[in-house]
């Protein structure tokens, strides 16, 4: 898949296989993820790939109407940053790298950032320190079903060419 179509195709899901994405997938898309740009070569992402205690630890720390949502997929990956503003936004372009490199290879993605992350409880859980920021958390899988097409705003709407 050439990269303009994985851009233009990638699709946000919320409905997946029940199995796991493999380990050694999984190292692929976090080896792209090192070649996002970052200042200084700081690598400043922390990627956690939860599993079955660090998946009911966050459960329980998100309490029982907020644990389901963590069950949707079968792989969970905390994503937090490192450093200053650019190294959180670095982080978040690596974070992208592993959904499009993900898209790829026939997995879908999902990007969001439960508040149990932003509690003590939950960073506590999938071991984020005091001095990382966390941008959120990235549900695979094997996509259950296609997802539409949204519209988007045409360029000339985002975009100001100044002098």
């Amino acid at each position: 898949m050439d990269v303009e179509t994985a851009i233009r195709t990638r699709r946000t899901h919320k409905a997946y296989g029940p199995d796991p994405v493999d380990r050694a997938t999984l190292d692929e898309l976090f080896e792209l993820a090192r070649w996002a740009p970052n200042h200084h070569l700081t690598n400043p992402w922390r990627f956690r790939v939860l599993g079955p205690r660090a998946l009911e630890r966050l459960k329980e720390a998100a309490g029982p109407d907020a644990a389901g949502k963590l069950d949707r997929a079968p792989t969970l990956v905390a994503v937090s940053a490192t450093g200053d503003e650019e190294d959180r936004d670095a982080t978040a372009v690596a974070a992208y790298i592993v959904l499009l490199a993900g898209h790829a290879r026939g997995l879908a993605g999902y990007w969001r950032t439960p508040a149990v992350l932003l509690s003590a409880e939950g960073r506590a859980a999938v071991g984020v320190a005091d001095d990382e920021q966390v941008l959120g958390l990235l549900h695979l899988g094997r996509p259950r079903h296609e997802q539409r097409v949204p519209e988007r705003a045409p360029v000339a709407d985002i975009v100001s060419y100044l002098d």
